[in-house]
């Protein structure tokens, strides 16, 4: 009871949300809002995309993450973070969670219980939300408020913490995630996603054809174009464009950029490099109204896909 572990499990973030200041409210979280046993954003099979009903489901993504991303992607955990083998922020609290709940694969959880594993998450962070707390974890990274200050009637969402097992990494499983936040950005009526999306690694120059691709072919137009901070700013701009083999960048961009590439997505200007979770990140900018109408065909106007 009185290990390390387990007090860190005890009082680590998202153990209980902290009381809002006075003469402020919570917004209301969206699990609670979905709080049926029955609600779900889509299914296929028995894997099935639904949004985090309770703080023990969150838990399960916390510990999904850690998982990903320090055991097997090699980011470097604190004290904290290793006690407790999750990976949590403050934002955890204030974020919807989306899972990916493989029913066919049951786990015993503490009392015993069998229970769905969850076996994909993303983090979503709606504006109106980060207002109250403090603005996006996108700002930590880039300048990002000038954009949103250019566009005030347009709804922004931010998408992060992605990750599945890798037994799972499928299309299968990838589809059914899109939908979900397909689903959820009807739901909210966004107009902008963004998001920092990572490739694996410190070393700019050892990426430099995959950077240069982003830059030459990917990068966001004046008005939708955001900098990395100037403190934090890498130049992604390292080949020529005529010299570039633009065959072998795009082979060598993660899945996941790849998707947002397909989905019609733009890159920001500049990247940053995460010491802690042994990546680079670059800024993910998709206007919904610029979505490739394929994708917004295959998932249906309305996200009808995969609903159930």
């Amino acid at each position: 009871m009185f290990s390390p572990r387990n007090l860190a499990k005890k009082f680590s973030p998202v153990a209980r949300p902290k009381p809002p200041a006075a003469g402020t409210d919570w917004p209301t979280p969206l699990y609670s809002v979905f709080n049926r046993p029955r609600l779900s954003l889509g299914r296929i099979g028995p894997l099935e995309v639904r949004l985090a009903r309770n703080f023990t489901e969150v838990r399960k993504a916390q510990r999904l993450r850690y998982e990903v991303f320090y055991e097997e992607m090699s980011a470097i955990a604190d004290a904290q973070t290793l006690a407790s083998r999750r990976d949590a922020d403050p934002f955890d609290v204030f974020c919807d969670h989306m899972l990916v709940i493989d029913h066919s694969s049951l786990k015993r959880n503490k009392l015993g219980r069998l229970k769905p594993e969850i076996v994909g998450t993303y983090r979503l962070l709606r504006q109106d939300v980060a207002d109250r707390h403090g603005g996006f974890y996108t700002a930590a990274e880039y300048d990002i408020q000038p954009l949103i200050d250019a566009n005030p009637d347009k709804r922004f969402l931010e998408l992060g913490r992605s990750c599945v097992l890798k037994p799972y990494r499928t299309k299968k499983t990838v589809e059914l995630l899109w939908h979900g936040i397909w689903s959820y950005v009807l739901l909210h009526k966004i107009d902008v996603m963004l998001g920092c999306a990572s490739i694996e690694g410190t070393d700019p120059d050892r990426m430099a054809s995959t950077l240069s691709f982003l830059h030459h072919n990917a990068r966001a137009p004046e008005e939708w174009r955001a900098s990395a901070l100037p403190d934090r700013y890498v130049e992604m701009n390292r080949i020529p464009k005529e010299n570039l083999d633009s065959k072998a960048a795009l082979k060598a961009l993660p899945p996941l950029i790849k998707g947002y590439l397909r989905l019609g997505a733009s890159i920001g200007d500049g990247a940053v490099v995460d010491h802690q979770f042994n990546t680079t990140d670059v800024l993910i900018i998709m206007p919904v109204s610029e979505l490739n109408t394929r994708y917004v065909n295959y998932y249906g106007a309305d996200a009808s896909r995969y609903s159930s």
